[in-house]
């Protein structure tokens, strides 16, 4: 037996409706890659017309490369664990997937097993996520992690000391992948679940809200995210890049939310907002 791999070079904007789709054309497992990811089905367990049908209609919105190679199934273990190494960031969180073994010792460790969803800490969005996470005090608040993935901002919330978090995602292989994360790492206060924003109801406000996600959800769902945000609580967000910023802060001066900080990654950005209602609603 074998699996067929499909390697997609794309903008990461459309990174994860592809994955999306191609759920539903056989691939059940994803790999995050420097360029785009790879999707993997056993044998020939999905439907190529389907595929290419789907990649000539995303080709007409952004650019996109894609190629197909069969991998020996007695090889799959050895390989994936040998091209996903673990991550350190800002010398203080270590990154990991439960088959890694690491003799030191960090102030904090997530051990993360991405299966299909996206969120391990090598894409410079995670990356900078968790490294201004770790800069706000979760100690005792209330967190919400919008389109959490492989929940590892949840995981990281639930360790900086948050009394509990709200995770959620619209895909079902991200809530059974962040579930099985939540597990592993022993955190008992996040309630995870399948939903939208917008579909979902939570009763109170939020200390913290964290969404790493494409430039155009974020867009999207900025008004819900200050509506939940507490009176000068922080929203972080991340999945845009740095020429992007004017846009975000001119979305965000809108609803109230206003620029504490920015912070970028070889041209990812990410933003810490705040949420106060006398926020004047014009940028200067």
């Amino acid at each position: 037996m074998y699996y067929s791999c499909l390697q997609l070079t794309c903008n990461s904007d459309f990174a994860e409706l592809l994955i999306a789709e191609l759920g539903e054309c056989g691939f059940d497992s994803f790999l995050e890659t420097e360029s785009g990811f790879e999707a993997y089905a056993e044998g020939e367990n999905f439907d190529r017309s389907k595929v290419e049908a789907l990649i000539e209609k995303y080709r007409l919105m952004t650019s996109l490369e894609f190629s197909f190679k069969r991998i020996e199934k007695q090889n799959w273990n050895e390989d994936w664990e040998k091209n996903y190494q673990p991550i350190v960031v800002e010398d203080t969180c270590l990154i990991r997937a439960d088959f890694h073994r690491i003799d030191r010792k960090f102030p904090f460790e997530l051990i993360i097993t991405p299966k299909m969803s996206f969120g391990t800490g090598h894409h410079e969005t995670t990356y900078l996520m968790i490294k201004n996470q770790m800069t706000i005090d979760h100690r005792g608040k209330r967190v919400m992690d919008a389109g959490c993935g492989t929940a590892i901002l949840s995981v990281m919330a639930s360790k900086l000391g948050a009394s509990e978090v709200e995770a959620f995602d619209i895909d079902e292989w991200s809530v059974s992948n962040g579930g099985e994360n939540i597990a592993v790492n022993g955190c008992v206060n996040i309630r995870h679940q399948q939903g939208k924003l917008s579909e979902l109801s939570f009763a109170g406000k939020f200390d913290i809200i964290l969404a790493n996600i494409n430039k155009n959800v974020l867009l999207e769902e900025l008004s819900l995210y200050a509506t939940y945000l507490k009176e000068n609580g922080i929203l972080l967000i991340s999945g845009f890049y740095v020429n992007d910023i004017p846009d975000m802060l001119r979305a965000a001066s809108f609803v109230k939310l206003s620029e504490v900080k920015r912070d970028e990654k070889e041209n990812w950005a990410s933003l810490k907002l705040t949420w106060n209602n006398n926020a004047s609603k014009r940028l200067d």
